[in-house]
């Protein structure tokens, strides 16, 4: 080859490869336009008015808000200047007491319970509190926040889903979780099936891997043992979950996921450690069974992303540990504007009171909510009474939370 044809194929080669690098850049400059347009969009969404009030031209002004306990719950007590008054019950967590009391209860006081969005923003700016970020301040928060939801109910004469969206649904078919990693699969699928006898739940929910494991399990062998012994077991008509609670990297994670996927269970729970995005997203973009996390979110930034980049393909608020109704109704419609369902995750024997609510207005919530306990305490504190009817919890019915008589379940409670 003469110098005149090597210095021509040089060119040539070289013309290829700027042409190359400028179609992938062009590629990847389009790619991060639509990520930058999906974002502006999903932010706009979070944006936008979530409570509605109907009627309430009045300023309702916060006058006390107590933490108090009958000894088996503690509740947050809030009471208008106007002598109106709502109650939650808490997610327990006594440690964040002080938070409760020294961060988050001195700037609700005087406030005009109106503007409870705003104050969601302002509350987390108060005092620096965002350096609490996490569920640490936001769980405190959502305590008064849906104190507050219920006493505004109470005033508007809706309920507490109706003060976020439109009615969808009255029943909420649900799985039954257990929250067990220390039985072999033999003991386990017994366990699982006492839960479906004492519920009548069509769907459950186990635990795989050993939780923050770094792929070890709790057992050995109890996640390959537990994942076939299971449709076994339970049959074909029950609805299978499984929660790894952060247990595996991204390669050991799809290789239970195969094995979730050949006995067609529901969805894979946090497959990889929460906060690593990526590896989520790995575990995604490989298995066909749905992969669900968020429970231990608390960012909207973070939320709008993981929806952007589709990390996952339930989003999975906890209604305590994420700050409330409120904030959670925005990632459920962030979730929806991309086509995926939101399936809150629940804490504390109440939550699911909660979790009725959120789900009573939500489109898409997807076939079935956790559900561990609670009805047969809770459900006499409502009028009509909950009830769990083939497999499916009945949604509350009275204004704000729905309990019936505040001063009868808050008799004997004290100042905690």
């Amino acid at each position: 080859m003469d110098r005149r044809h090597f210095l021509e194929l040089g060119v040539g080669i070289g013309g290829t490869l700027v042409s190359g690098c400028g179609l992938k850049a062009n590629r990847a400059q389009r790619i991060r336009e639509a990520d930058e347009a999906t974002r502006t969009a999903l932010d706009q969404i979070a944006r936008d008015p979530v409570l509605r009030l109907v009627d309430l031209e009045s300023p309702v002004l916060i006058d006390s808000i107590q933490l108090v306990s009958d000894g088996r719950d503690t509740f947050v007590h809030v009471r208008s200047k106007d002598g109106a008054q709502g109650l939650s019950v808490t997610n327990g967590r006594a440690y964040l007491h002080e938070i409760l009391r020294k961060c988050v209860i001195p700037y609700f006081k005087g406030k005009d319970a109106r503007d409870l969005e705003a104050h969601l923003f302002e509350v987390y700016r108060h005092g620096s509190n965002y350096k609490l970020q996490g569920l640490a301040l936001w769980c405190p928060v959502a305590w008064v926040e849906m104190a507050i939801l219920d006493m505004l109910g109470r005033i508007n004469g809706r309920s507490m889903g109706q003060l976020l969206g439109d009615p969808v649904r009255d029943a909420v078919p649900f799985y039954v979780a257990s929250s067990r990693r220390d039985t072999t699969p033999e003991q386990e699928v017994v366990h699982l099936q006492s839960l479906i006898d004492e519920t009548g739940a069509k769907a459950v929910k186990y635990r795989v891997g050993g939780r923050m494991s770094r792929n070890e399990d709790s057992l050995p062998g109890r996640t390959e043992g537990l994942i076939p012994l299971s449709r076994k077991a339970l049959g074909d008509q029950i609805a299978i979950h499984a929660d790894a609670n952060s247990s595996y990297d991204a390669s050991h994670a799809i290789e239970v996921g195969r094995m979730l996927e050949a006995i067609g269970a529901e969805h894979f729970e946090e497959p990889c450690p929460f906060d690593d995005l990526e590896a989520t997203r790995q575990v995604t973009q490989a298995l066909t069974i749905p992969i669900a996390g968020g429970e231990q979110e608390f960012s909207e930034a973070r939320f709008r992303d993981m929806i952007a980049r589709r990390c996952v393909d339930i989003t999975q608020p906890d209604l305590h540990y994420y700050g409330g109704m409120i904030r959670s109704t925005r990632v459920a419609r962030m979730s929806a504007a991309l086509g995926m369902p939101t399936t809150v995750h629940i804490s504390g024997g109440f939550g699911f009171v909660y979790m009725l609510h959120f789900a009573s207005f939500t489109p898409d919530i997807g076939p079935y909510q956790e559900y561990k306990t609670g009805v047969e305490r809770y459900g006499k504190w409502f009028d009509p009474a909950l009830e769990i009817r083939d497999g499916a919890l009945t949604v509350p019915q009275g204004p704000g939370v729905g309990i019936k008589d505040i001063d009868a379940v808050l008799k004997g409670a004290k100042p905690v």
